[in-house]
């Protein structure tokens, strides 16, 4: 064990003795997601470096402090990619890091078409709350034999431990890639996303937005351009496309620059769910992802819609928290989860109320 890694699991075994809360944090691009900020800060940057990188094997290994921004650009160098294209949200300076980018579970366009960032994570390792190094998965997409606690971290918001380092699947970057426009009102724009969706189309990411439907197809090139032909549309510049789809990686485009009062929803929803008439919508994934702005400092209820689209509902942006920002858990699931926390952190010192007020 390195002297980096030593000096936190110190910090943590005292955290645990003293049931002190600690906050988990890397270069602090997602601290506005999620619930309070909560605890002491126990920064993983000092957890750096590449520590293998298989090319020809597409799998990479990184400790969870490492800039994500240094991981892309090892992989473009050999043409390769994070295929589900995780966010940075560094507008502001923030570092993303690999270890956020697990521990958010956050994902890129493209992610209808690929996986989530789950999906491509092959092992890790993990301090828990007792202090103790613990290791899942491996380095091949086969390697688990029952409970895949490795992608169980994508998404936990580091509640149930410090991800230390991740072992990732990556793919060879596309040899071509287009963006059509169309015009569409949402209804249609939603209706031919759904057709689309059933044919062998090398659909690769979509957006919607006030009467504008975006498609990106990527692939070979023979594929990319027979989609072009028979879907039609009109084909963007490249150099635009390019802007475009990262403002939406990003939220850097100007639906998602919010006024004062305002606040981000973000809906998940099957993609075959009409247009839900809430708001400015902003609309990704198929359909299936759907961006809502609200004049409004809280979260609204949306128990109603969202129970009749068996969809739910995560208020991504806002100044006003208190109404909570994750849909709660159905019974079953939010004892499973409970349950969880009490084996990985006992005593509760990772992250408290990152994910739920209570948690």
């Amino acid at each position: 064990m390195d002297t980096a890694l030593q000096h936190i699991t110190e910090i943590v075994r005292q955290a645990a003795a003293n049931r002190t809360p600690l906050r988990i944090r890397g270069g602090g691009s997602k601290d506005f997601y999620g619930q309070t900020l909560q605890g002491d800060v126990l920064d993983t940057r000092p957890l750096q470096g590449i520590v293998s990188y298989e090319p020809s094997e597409l799998v990479i290994t990184v400790r969870a402090g490492t800039p994500l921004a240094e991981v892309e650009e090892v992989l473009a160098e050999r043409g390769q990619i994070l295929p589900f294209e995780p966010p940075h949200f560094a507008a502001s300076g923030a570092m993303a890091t690999v270890g956020g980018m697990v521990a958010s579970g956050l994902n890129g366009p493209a992610r209808a078409s690929v996986g989530a960032v789950r999906d491509y994570v092959l092992g890790l390792e993990l301090l828990n709350g007792k202090a103790e190094l613990l290791t899942f998965g491996g380095q091949v997409m086969k390697n688990v034999a029952g409970y895949d606690v490795s992608r169980l971290m994508a998404g936990a918001m580091g509640t149930l431990g410090l991800i230390t380092e991740v072992s990732l699947k990556v793919l060879p970057r596309a040899v071509a890639e287009s963006t059509l426009v169309f015009e569409l009102d949402e209804t249609r724009a939603l209706a031919q996303l759904n057709s689309w969706g059933a044919l062998p189309l090398p659909v690769n990411a979509s957006c919607w937005f006030e009467g504008a439907l975006m498609v990106r197809l990527r692939g070979a090139q023979a594929a990319v351009a027979a989609a072009q032909k028979s879907m039609g549309g009109t084909v963007m510049d490249a150099g635009q496309a390019t802007l475009l789809w990262n403002a939406l990686r990003e939220q850097t485009a100007p639906f998602f620059q919010l006024a004062e009062g305002e606040s981000l929803m973000r809906l998940s929803v099957p993609d075959t769910a009409p247009p839900l008439g809430l708001g400015p919508t902003l609309i990704e994934w198929g359909g299936a992802q759907r961006w809502l702005k609200l004049p409004l400092p809280r979260r609204p209820d949306m128990s109603e819609v969202l129970d009749s689209t068996a969809g739910h509902a995560t208020l991504f942006r806002a100044t006003d928290k208190s109404a909570g920002v994750f849909t709660p858990l159905a019974a079953p699931l939010d004892r499973i989860t409970r349950e969880l926390k009490k084996q990985f952190d006992p005593a509760g010192i990772f992250n408290r109320g990152r994910l739920y007020p209570d948690f």
